[in-house]
């Protein structure tokens, strides 16, 4: 189904909302958007949203099971715009998560276990809402990959992550309770290159939705639950988004392009596209799930 903007999806939207969870995907450009959106739907969600350029193509097989939206996801502000009107047409505890076109969701076991089972067990633990870490990948060979983007060559960093105390504005002396800053990978390596705002790693993609609910520019909520990586009693699930888009950015960036001639170091490993990996490098946590 197509949609000739956003408003117009939201007017027909009732249906495609009832039951989740649903995948927004935002296509930044056709860069993997086919495989990104294939991936979504084989992880379980059960309707998948792709808000996308007029200028770009889906695959043939993809046109009848993903909702496009004609959407313009360069404009300022526009991710948290659409997230934050589709949480309000929405029926409350409706499970959602978002990501941009390569990008690809990783959870524990999920292999063998659909995204609705892992979210079921997750409200089970009284939470709303889950953190993820957005973890760079890049091609091993600029060479023969220029946009820095391959799935049978990616690579990603196992070491160099790292957490600081979230600080709290309105209060100088205590930090946010169960909250803190991530960083590491190509946003660490190659910071002078990437604005301060945008270095953290930590995105809260899986949540469910509520009356009042409010995505913010930072990748954080404005209910200061949902942007906590645990409960108070004991650690939880959390998951990973393996991202070629930082590095895709730095490469087609003009002011960062020339510097690199290789994203491999010494703490680079292949990506072996699957979770297991990522739960050995300490990326996520399957919490209490077994």
């Amino acid at each position: 189904m197509q949609y000739n903007g956003l408003d117009h999806f939201l007017n027909q939207s009732t249906a495609v909302l009832a039951k989740g969870p649903i995948a927004l995907v935002f296509a930044e450009d056709d860069v993997e958007l086919d495989t990104t959106l294939r991936h979504v739907r084989h992880s379980g969600f059960k309707a998948v949203l792709c808000f996308m350029s007029t200028r770009h193509d889906l695959a043939p097989d993809l046109e009848n099971k993903v909702h496009r939206i004609d959407y313009d996801v360069a404009n300022e502000g526009a991710l948290p715009h659409a997230v934050n009107a589709v949480i309000a047409a929405a029926p409350d505890n409706t499970w959602m998560y978002y990501c941009y076109n390569a990008e690809y969701l990783f959870y524990p076991f999920c292999e063998t276990r659909t995204i609705g089972e892992m979210l079921s067990f997750h409200a089970e633990e009284r939470r709303d809402a889950m953190l993820t870490y957005v973890v760079d990948l890049y091609a091993g060979d600029l060479d023969q990959h220029p946009n820095a983007v391959s799935l049978d060559d990616a690579f990603l960093d196992r070491s160099g992550y790292y957490a600081l105390a979230r600080n709290d504005p309105a209060n100088h002396h205590h930090p946010k309770e169960r909250q803190l800053d991530f960083f590491g990978g190509l946003r660490w390596r190659y910071e002078e290159h990437v604005p301060y705002e945008r270095r953290k790693i930590d995105r809260i993609a899986l949540f469910r939705s509520k009356k009042g609910l409010q995505l913010l520019e930072n990748h954080t909520f404005n209910v200061e639950e949902y942007n906590t990586y645990a409960c108070p009693w004991h650690n939880n699930l959390t998951a990973a988004v393996v991202s070629f888009r930082t590095a895709k950015a730095l490469k087609l960036n003009p002011g960062s392009t020339y510097d690199i001639r290789n994203f491999r170091w010494y703490n680079s490993t292949p990506f072996e596209w699957h979770s297991r990996q990522l739960l050995d490098l300490g990326l996520m946590e399957p919490g209490q799930w077994f």
